[in-house]
Parts: structure tokens; sequence; C-alpha cells
């Protein structure tokens, strides 16, 4: 089996977490709601847990939409430092100067 890559495996768990996310917010209500019984609390929590473990949205890593790097992510941009300093050294950022003294 050919490994895959980072990036491949992120965008399969963005798609695993957008399908499923309403089951899951329903199960968790369920799960939480105090009005239930014990009983049925007990089933939405086990049926929360059969859920793929990659549809959680905890597992989805922020990624750069240039390089694809993990760590020094920007959110609002959605890119890391180093995409935004090379690009910005390019003046292909709209509104970013790159400084000097």
């Amino acid at each position: 089996m050919a490994k895959k890559s980072a990036i491949e495996k992120n965008n399969r768990r963005k798609a695993l977490a957008n399908r499923f996310a309403a089951k899951r917010a329903k199960l968790k209500a369920a799960a939480m709601d105090e009005n239930l019984s014990l009983e049925e609390r007990f089933k939405a929590r086990m049926k929360l847990a059969e859920l793929p473990r990659n549809s959680a949205p905890g597992r989805v890593r922020n990624r750069c939409e240039v390089t694809g790097r993990p760590r020094a992510f920007y959110r609002k941009l959605k890119m890391s430092r180093i995409a935004l300093r090379e690009l910005g050294s390019r003046g292909q950022i709209p509104g970013l100067v790159k400084s000097s003294w």
C-alpha cells in the first residue's frame, strides 16, 4: 500500500467530519440531555463511540493552503508564516508591506 500524504489524509478527515456533523451533534445532545433516562444517554454515547474516529472535528488539522505546512498557521489567511512571508516579499498579498529599517 502506498503511503498517503498528510494533506490527503487531512482532506479525508474534513470530508468525514462534514458528513457526520449532524449525526454527531444529535448524539452528543442526547448523551448530555438530563431529561433522558440513564440507559438512553448511555446508548447515545455508545453510538457516538461507534462513529468513525476521523469524523471528529478535533482530528482535523489546520494546514497551509499554499504549502500544506501544519505549524505556524494563520487562520485568517489560511496559510503558514513561511508562505505569508514569501508571498508578501513578492508583493502578491494586497495591503501587506514588508518592513525594513
